[in-house]
């Protein structure tokens, strides 16, 4: 017992948040740990990380230290807990950039208190143990001599060198594959990722400035030979099917596809979809690409047919750039009008400056609505009142136009009064998958009640309506409720990916629509849009294929580096063959991989260097003026 009192505090503290970030890491969060490899680096990272932060103590001064460790000991305790409420609702890590979307925290309401859990209070015992042993003075705090700093050092850096070492066998390249969140943060941990995010967030920033244009040309030349030669024949000919027609888009909020044809208690969880898609073109195999934007990002793919961004949300970091939105082109092609509809506040997204720069005409935002305290389910004004209010701008309008509709009331945390819920909640261990049945469902009775209002408006008959789904609304933390759910034994990697597909409908009049079964996403939407339009799109540069096109691109790229092929698919480090899900060799997925990154990073290059800037669109060229001085 002596001699364990004469271990220095720094390292009783270094143990103590080692093993407490450890179980954090294991059992906390849902990190996929496959081998007794991962289990050690992960073992290694949270108590080497951990000591080599510590190990600055050894400079200060006896009084100094205790003060050094107890704040350390409550940053790192922070980050754990931001990161865990971050990534139950997200299933990802909290980036630099998202530190600016903070703002929108404001608007979470209930969503961050259900994000808290009472087995919380461990990530803070290790300060109380500290605090204790300072107060009862248990172990010292000394001056140390130069012999004993570079003992630990040396052991310090040597932890550091095995992990890396050991994260690198695991995992070649990971630091090249920053895409990947989890793989850093269970290789290197959460410090050493958020250090890794502030070099890489520098250097993005910096693209912008350097940026002359020239990238643009290889661009312009890979998306002529692979994207644009797809669209060439249409498998069905709709092909200006909505011109002069209102175009009304309807996003749903968090709206998977799995929920589509679904019953709870013997009562379907979405009837009005249900039917609605029996006269609409469904698409049953469309992905949402969205990243840390979330619903924003949905909206940044399909105005622009550009990919979001992988560690921000580029309605936050890049609302200043050039974009050759869906809205700019209707409007000057078309003479459109664009409006979006969205009863939250304006700032959050910063939709307020993005819709601007994109071109919308008018945003009705939250001022736009008349919200009383009884109106509210979730994050603000249920989705009825939310239609019938916008109904009477709706009327209003000037056709033809285009208008969007976000939704609200089936958003995490998925809460609905009992006397506004029409079905009963799921039963499983997950109070969200539960609720999600019956916010979801009250979602799908605001939309039919909203096709009945365009109906006695006499507009429905003149507009192309399209719904879908923004981004999912289940995350992976609930894997073991939706495995029940689904019938499942288990949810794997494969299903994980096959769980992002969410509903997509365009009902066109005089239409009998389909259900098509095509590999397609959200990057799209703006080329099938403009064509439905009758709009000429050769010299534009997007990433999309219309979804009615004949040959098509044989990939849907994930920003998170997952990539979902004709007949592989690539997740969590392996590749699934599609008719099976069974892990079939690396090689199979090499091709898609190759194709998804490379498009990944061409789109990154046009948002970071801001490029379109340089790019004339008419001519499909960059400006005379940049030509003529690189000559």
């Amino acid at each position: 017992m002596e001699n364990l009192k004469r271990i220095p505090l720094f390292m009783i503290a270094a143990l103590l948040v080692g093993i407490k970030t450890y179980i954090v890491y294991r059992f906390y969060f849902d990190l996929s740990i496959e081998t007794a490899f991962q289990e050690i680096i992960l073992f290694i990272n949270a108590l080497a990380v951990s000591f080599l932060i510590f190990t600055i103590t050894i400079w200060l001064k006896p009084n100094k230290q205790k003060w050094f460790i107890i704040i350390t000991t409550v940053v790192i305790s922070l980050l754990l807990f931001a990161n865990l409420m971050y990534y139950r609702n997200f299933t990802d890590f909290v980036t630099i950039p998202t530190l600016f979307q903070f703002n929108n925290a404001g608007d979470l309401g209930t969503s961050v208190t259900s994000l808290v859990y009472l087995t919380d209070i461990f990530l803070f015992t290790d300060l109380l143990l500290v605090v204790t042993f300072i107060k009862k003075q248990l172990f010292p705090l000394t001056a140390f001599s130069k012999v004993f700093k570079k003992r630990i050092v040396a052991v310090s850096l040597t932890a550091i060198a095995l992990n890396f070492t050991l994260a690198q066998i695991e995992r070649p390249m990971l630091f090249q594959r920053g895409f990947d969140r989890e793989y850093l943060v269970k290789n290197v941990g959460l410090p050493v990722f958020h250090a890794y995010d502030v070099i890489m967030t520098t250097a993005t920033q910096s693209k912008r400035i350097f940026a002359d244009g020239k990238e643009i040309n290889e661009i312009d030349d890979y998306v002529s030979e692979n994207v644009r030669e797809n669209e060439e024949e249409e498998k069905i000919d709709l092909s200006g099917v909505a011109e002069d027609k209102n175009i009304i888009y309807i996003a749903m909020e968090s709206m998977q596809e799995f929920i589509i044809d679904k019953k709870v208690n013997g009562k379907e969880v979405t009837p009005f979809l249900n039917d609605f898609k029996e006269d609409s073109y469904y698409f049953d195999n469309y992905y949402h690409q969205t990243g840390l934007g979330k619903t924003s990002d949905h909206e940044f793919v399909l105005d622009n047919g550009l990919y979001p961004l992988s560690n921000s949300a580029a309605f936050f970091t890049h609302a200043q750039n050039e974009y050759n939105s869906v809205q700019k082109i209707i409007d000057e092609q078309l003479d459109y009008s664009s409006y979006s509809f969205h009863a939250n506040n304006g700032s959050f997204w910063n939709r307020n400056v993005m819709y601007e720069n994109l071109g919308y005409d008018k945003f009705y935002e939250l001022e736009s609505y008349d919200v009383e305290e009884e109106d509210v389910i979730g994050w603000g004004l249920n989705d009825k009142d939310f239609f019938t209010q916008s109904m009477d701008y709706v009327k209003d309008l000037e056709e033809p136009y285009y208008a969007k509709f976000i939704t609200l009331t089936n958003h995490f945390p998925f809460d609905i009064p009992k006397e506004e819920a029409t079905i009963d909640k799921y039963d499983s261990d997950s109070k969200t998958l539960n609720q999600y049945m019956q916010t979801a469902r009250y979602t799908d009775e605001a939309i039919e009640q909203f096709i009945g209002q365009l109906k006695d408006e006499g507009i429905y008959e003149d507009s192309v309506i399209i719904i879908s789904g923004d981004h999912y609304g289940i995350s992976s933390y609930h894997n073991e409720s939706m495995a029940q759910f689904l019938g499942k034994d288990e949810i794997t990697p494969y299903d994980e990916v096959k769980l992002q597909k969410v509903p997509m409908l365009i009902h066109v009049p005089g239409k009998e629509g389909e259900t098509i079964s095509t590999l397609s996403g959200q990057i799209d939407f703006k080329p099938t849009l403009l064509n439905m339009l009758g709009v000429e799109n050769n010299e534009d540069i997007m990433f999309g294929n219309g979804l009615f096109a004949e040959d098509r691109k044989d990939f849907i790229a994930f920003r998170d580096g997952r990539v979902v092929g004709k007949d592989y698919i690539y997740a969590a480090g392996n590749c699934y063959d599609d008719s099976n899900g069974e892990i079939v060799d690396e090689e199979a997925c090499s091709d898609i991989r190759e194709k998804s990154e490379q498009e990944l990073n061409y789109s990154d290059e046009i948002i970071y260097g801001d490029l379109f800037r340089f790019y004339d669109f008419e001519d499909g060229e960059m400006i005379e003026e940049l030509k003529e001085d690189d000559e």
